[in-house]
Order: C-alpha cells, then sequence, then structure tokens
C-alpha cells in the first residue's frame, strides 16, 4: 500500500500544502517520500511509499518515463510486471540506457510511454490507482484498477482540482469547504456507505474501478456538481458475456481450470522484496489461499489470524488445525472486546467518510 494526493492549480502551485497533502497519509508510506511540481502548468504530485518490489532508490516517485514525457505517481502493484517488461525488451523497447532498477512502477511508467495508457492497462493484471501527466499533451489522467481495490478520490477545493488515496489531503486544501452532500447521506442511510461514485462530500467523488479520467488543464479547472465522465477500460459485464460464449465443459475442466487461475494469481502475488504472509481463518477461502501459496512456497509460509473473545465470533481454532495441516508458521492475535471498544473512536479518522458495517472492527 502506497498513498497517492495531488492537485491542478490555476495559480502557483503550494509545495508546502503538497507536502502536507502527503504527510497526512504517511501511515499508507513509510518507507519513502516525494513531491513533484510543473511550475508552468500548475500540477503537483505528492507520494508515499510502501517499499515491497525493488526497496533501492530506484524506485522513488513520482516517477518520470525514460524520455521524460510521462510522470506517474502510483499506488499498488502490477503483478504481472515481469511479463510486462519480458514484452517490452523483446519488442526492443527497453528505456535508452536500461533499466534503472526493478520496480513495477518503472514497468507501467515505461509500458505507458511505449504502448500508450489505454493498450498499457489492457496487458496490466494487478490493484492500483493513479495518477499519471502527460507533459506533452498536457493531460491528467486519474486510474483505478478493475475492480476498485484501491481508492482514488478526486473533486475541487475553490476552482482548484485535488484529488487523492484517502479524504485527508484533500481536506487540507485551504478552500475545501466540507459541504455533505445531501444525497450521498440518503444512500449511506439506505446502503450503510456511501457508493462510488459518490462521497460524503459535495464536489467530491470516487473514481469508478476499471475507469480511466482523463483530463485536460481547462477540464481540471471546471467545478462540477456531478461525477466527471471517465472511460471504462474494462468491464465485468463484457467479461461475463464472453465467458458464457465460451463455457466449461464439464466439473474435472472446472476444477483444472480453477486451479490454475487461483495458482497463477498467489503465484503473482507472492513476489516481493519483502517477507510475504496470508490471513488464514480457517474458511473455505483463505485455507485454499494458503494451501496454493504453500504448494508454490519453497519455505513455509507465514500465516495470520485474529482472535476473539466472543466464542460466537471467535474462528482462531479452525485456523490453527488449517495452519498444522499445512504446516505453516501460525501466529495468532487476541482481539479483547476492550481493545475493539477502544478502536471506536478512532473509526472516523481512519475511514474519512461514513460507514457502518461491522467489519470495520478490527
Amino acid at each position: 500500500m502506497c498513498g497517492i494526493a495531488g492537485l491542478v492549480s490555476g495559480k502557483r502551485v503550494d509545495p508546502e500544502l503538497l507536502q502536507r497533502m502527503g504527510d497526512v497519509i504517511a501511515h499508507r508510506g513509510p518507507d519513502d517520500e516525494g513531491t513533484w511540481i510543473d511550475a508552468e502548468a500548475g500540477v503537483g504530485f505528492a507520494h508515499r511509499r510502501l517499499s515491497i518490489v525493488d526497496l533501492s532508490p530506484s524506485g522513488h516517485q513520482p516517477m518520470h518515463s525514460a524520455d521524460g514525457r510521462f510522470v506517474l505517481n502510483y499506488n499498488g502493484e502490477t503483478y504481472n510486471h515481469a511479463e510486462l517488461r519480458g514484452e517490452l525488451e523483446a519488442r526492443g523497447q527497453v528505456p535508452p540506457g536500461g533499466w534503472r532498477g526493478h520496480s513495477d512502477t518503472e514497468t507501467l511508467v515505461e509500458a505507458i510511454a511505449a504502448w500508450g495508457l489505454e493498450a498499457a492497462l489492457g496487458k496490466a493484471v494487478g490493484m492500483f490507482a493513479f495518477a499519471v501527466w502527460d507533459r506533452r499533451e498536457r493531460r491528467l489522467s486519474l486510474v483505478r484498477d478493475r475492480f476498485g481495490e484501491k481508492p482514488l478520490y478526486y473533486g475541487w477545493a475553490g476552482r482548484d482540482f485535488v484529488f487523492g488515496s484517502e479524504l485527508k489531503s484533500l481536506r487540507l486544501h485551504p478552500r475545501f469547504d466540507g459541504e455533505i452532500d445531501r444525497g450521498a447521506l440518503g444512500l449511506y442511510a439506505a446502503r450503510a456507505y456511501v457508493p462510488a461514485p459518490w462521497s460524503i462530500y459535495r464536489r467530491v467523488f470516487k473514481l469508478q474501478p476499471g475507469t480511466v479520467l482523463s483530463l485536460t488543464l481547462e477540464e481540471a479547472l471546471r467545478p462540477s456538481d456531478e461525477p466527471l465522465p471517465g472511460r471504462a477500460y474494462w468491464s465485468y459485464r463484457e467479461a461475463l458475456r464472453q465467458g458464457l460464449a465460451d463455457p466449461i465443459a464439464d466439473e474435472a475442466e472446472a476444477v483444472e481450470a480453477l486451479d490454475q487461475v487461483l495458482s497463477a494469481a498467489v503465484k503473482g502475488q507472492s513476489v516481493a522484496d519483502v517477507p510475504v504472509g496470508a490471513f488464514l481463518s480457517g474458511g473455505i477461502d483463505s485455507s485454499s489461499v494458503c494451501a496454493l501459496y504453500q504448494r508454490h512456497s519453497s519455505n513455509k509460509i507465514r500465516t495470520f489470524s485474529i482472535a476473539f473473545e466472543a466464542a460466537a465470533f471467535n474462528e482462531a481454532d479452525f485456523a490453527r488445525e488449517v495452519a498444522a495441516h499445512l504446516g505453516t508458521v501460525h501466529s495468532e492475535h487476541l482481539v479483547t472486546v476492550r481493545e475493539a471498544r477502544d478502536v471506536i473512536p478512532l473509526l472516523p479518522a481512519i475511514y474519512d467518510e461514513p460507514f457502518a458495517d461491522s467489519s470495520q472492527i478490527p
């Protein structure tokens, strides 16, 4: 997890404001920080980094493409970045002077430079939310992954366009007025959360999953009471239609296909330059993931579980049994009633906007 924030201003970008917008989400990225400003265009990026792949300064952000055209402010991980890098190399599209490091951020920004944003997104597999500034076309694009695993808010503070991983960054702008969106409040009352593309604030929105929002400077500086129309680069409905057009023939084929897909996903998501662990509740989903992870690991994997004092909610016994069966290095933390209660006053700061599902604790 990393944190991103930024703004487009018709006036001078305040570097101290940009720094504060990044600092307030330091919990998302304690390992490194960076800011970048295009003073002529009035565009500024702030980044907080949690280092997972390539721990060296070569992974520092915001990151420029080798040709200097694109600047990337990226939160997430591209699981197939090794394959994308291999494709760039096979096509003779390695950056002049070679690769600076082995981060997935560098792979993505060079894929965008070589193939264009839409084509790069079509090939990228991962969870991400990012902003990319095209210095030649003077166009800002905001992007969110296919299922919206990574958050991304955007909106206006006065006439300045602001965006970030969390609302905390947007609220720091001196012209952020914090007016509650009454329509969003109604949606919250009906659903117990504020659904995308809305946020709890007027003129602040969530970017829809699987969407690119591409703006010129003029468009960015034109406040809107409605979410801006983005381009969907992926459609769940279309994926479903393709699956129905080519159905799996029988149970054996379905089991084999599921094993292959899940195995590939688990292998891709276990690539890191830091230790990797897995949450284990003892249920079917987490047990299957851990079993596949252990199958493809040359070492004992590390698993983690949460236990509860209340027996009706406690699944730690099941997790312990699965961990013992798989031979994992297992850790367990007991959450007491008092600890859960002590979290409650912190929830508004943690979630930024109303959220009424009990899963928010712990």
